[in-house]
């Protein structure tokens, strides 16, 4: 999408022209209070109090607490509008950056690593709340801010300059200052990515790490991101302190020069009245805006310069290209996890052609899941090439290949419409169809799915493969937290459907069905039938004893 995330961010809010204007009609309501408070209380005094006439000047005080009311009234209304605004921002957002971390910048769908998915749901939601922090807070800050100016100018007008220039001088150093402040925030947020990612990698690696020993390798790595995450908030928040006392100074000043310079002939009611603007709308306004408003704009800036960078896909559109055959050929296929590291895949050949059934094992680890991912086109191809029908896998319309992967994903809503996810059009019969032949036809279709335990959502995963017209099928250990006997079922109707199957083998039992088994073990590759490989790879024959014994 052009422009990234910050231009449709600001494309779609701008769009919102309907709530703005409600916007700007409850602004002006909640700015009511900070307008008039100083001008009741002179009019109190002068009318009332100091002229004998106090019920005159109770009543001058009544109004202003008629007028606190409505100003509660529109910040009431704020929050009610709040919602059409900001959640349209949220929506379009998701999309573009669900389109950016699922493509690399040079269009290859990839899969995204733990960094892309916290920059969705933590950047994406950062953005939302920090939208909603300035439509409620600084845009609430700023218009008391001008209504209690605007009210010092016809309350006080000889006076007025004592107010304006520091309020305007402290707005300048805080506008200067915000780009230091941004790059702090930024730097950061990297530092927590960095910290996250580390961490995460280290866990993940926990059998590498204590197969090679390397604990004190890995302590260090992630001691030292914590360390330079620490640094980063040492940073942020010695800069935030010089925030709070430019716009502080900036809030304290107008109330020193004003008691400094009033003519002699202002009265004590409208000196009264100016201080009420200071003291009760300015300087509070003031004082939010450095200490939490100019925090939800960074938040801002910064999420947003984030989610552009995960957005970056330079306007690359999905592959489109339907050939006529769907036979996968693969050549020269080499892959590794970093420059320097060992490949999990070297040299890699294979053909798989309408009807083939393969099941993928070998040790936790040792590269399946990578493989099923380099078919599917969810990882760009480093050396050597993955085609189907003779196109490169990343130009190939995507509704031609079906991935379930271990973690099945099943949303808010019913049955159907989770079944229904990859064919909307499929009809309910073909639904509850799919349903009973992959072992879930306990499941009604009106049911709501969000609570259903771990096999049948992986039950649901299936049905959704088995309901979609895709001819090549790829399986990523997709029966987990199935039985035996359901996971059988389920393969078997999934192979019967036609086409190319591939599972990633989460039991050896999955071999004994497939027509053909690739055995991966780091070094080298094996592929042939199940009786054939148990006769001629050692290592084969283990992995089948060790799970039948």
């Amino acid at each position: 999408m052009k422009g990234g995330a910050a231009a449709e961010y600001w494309r779609v809010l701008g769009a919102q022209w309907r709530g703005w204007l409600v916007l700007v009609a409850c602004s002006i309501l909640e700015g009511l209070p900070a307008f008039l408070s100083g001008a009741l209380v002179q009019a109190a005094i002068d009318r009332g109090f100091a002229v004998g006439r106090p019920l005159e000047g109770i009543t001058w005080l009544g109004a202003f607490g008629g007028v606190a009311v409505v100003g509660a009234l529109g910040a009431r209304l704020v929050w009610s509008r709040l919602g059409a605004v900001v959640e349209p921002v949220r929506d379009a957002l998701v999309g573009v950056v669900v389109r950016g971390v699922l493509r690399d910048r040079t269009g290859h769908r990839v899969a995204p690593d733990a960094s892309a998915v916290a920059r969705i749901s933590q950047h994406v939601e950062i953005v939302r709340d920090a939208t909603a922090g300035m439509l409620v807070q600084a845009r609430g800050m700023v218009v008391t801010a001008v209504a209690a100016v605007l009210g010092v100018a016809v309350v006080a007008g000889d006076v007025v300059w004592a107010v304006a220039l520091p309020v305007a001088g402290a707005a300048g150093a805080f506008v200067v200052l915000l780009p230091a402040l941004a790059k702090g925030q930024r730097e950061l947020t990297l530092a927590d990515e960095a910290t996250a990612k580390v961490a995460g990698e280290a866990l993940a690696g926990l059998p590498d790490i204590a197969a090679c020993a390397a604990y004190d390798t890995a302590e260090s790595t992630v001691r030292e991101a914590a360390r330079a995450q620490a640094r980063a908030a040492t940073r942020l928040a010695s800069a935030s302190a010089l925030r709070v006392a430019v716009v502080g100074v900036g809030a304290f000043l107008p109330v020193v020069l004003v008691l400094a310079t009033a003519p002699p002939t202002m009265s004590g009611a409208a000196l009264l009245g100016v201080l009420v603007y200071l003291t009760g709308s300015l300087y509070p306004a003031l004082n939010g805006l450095a200490a939490t408003t100019s925090t939800v704009i960074l938040r801002l800036i910064v999420a947003l310069r984030r989610l552009a960078e995960a957005a970056s896909t330079d306007d690359h559109e999905p592959g489109t290209e339907r050939p006529e055959t769907t036979e996968i050929t693969v050549r020269g296929l080499t892959h590794r996890w970093g420059e320097h590291a060992e490949p999990v895949l070297a040299d890699f050949d294979i053909d798989l052609r309408p009807g083939d059934h393969l099941c993928v094992v070998g040790p936790s680890g040792i590269g399946k899941s990578t493989l099923a991912a380099l078919l599917t086109g969810l990882l760009p191809v480093q050396h050597g090439t993955v085609e189907i029908g003779g196109v490169p896998v990343d130009r190939i319309d995507p509704a031609l290949i079906a991935f379930t992967p271990q973690e099945a994903y099943v949303f808010a809503g019913t049955v159907r419409e989770n079944i229904a996810l990859l064919n909307p059009d499929a009809p309910d019969d073909r639904l509850a169809q799919a349903a009973r032949e992959v072992g879930a036809a306990h499941l009604e279709l009106d049911a709501d799915a969000s609570a259903l335990d771990p096999a049948d959502r992986q039950l649901i995963a299936l049905a959704r493969v088995h309901a979609t017209d895709a001819p090549i099928v790829v399986l990523d250990e997709a029966t987990s937290h199935l039985t035996a006997r359901q996971e059988a079922a389920a393969e078997r109707a999934i192979a019967d459907r036609g086409g190319i199957l591939v599972v990633i083998a989460h039991r050896m039992s999955s071999a004994e069905r497939a027509s053909r088994v690739l055995l991966l073990d780091g070094r080298h590759t094996l592929l042939g039938a199940h009786a054939d490989l148990a006769r001629r790879s050692e290592q084969y024959a283990g992995l089948v004893n060790a799970w039948s014994g």
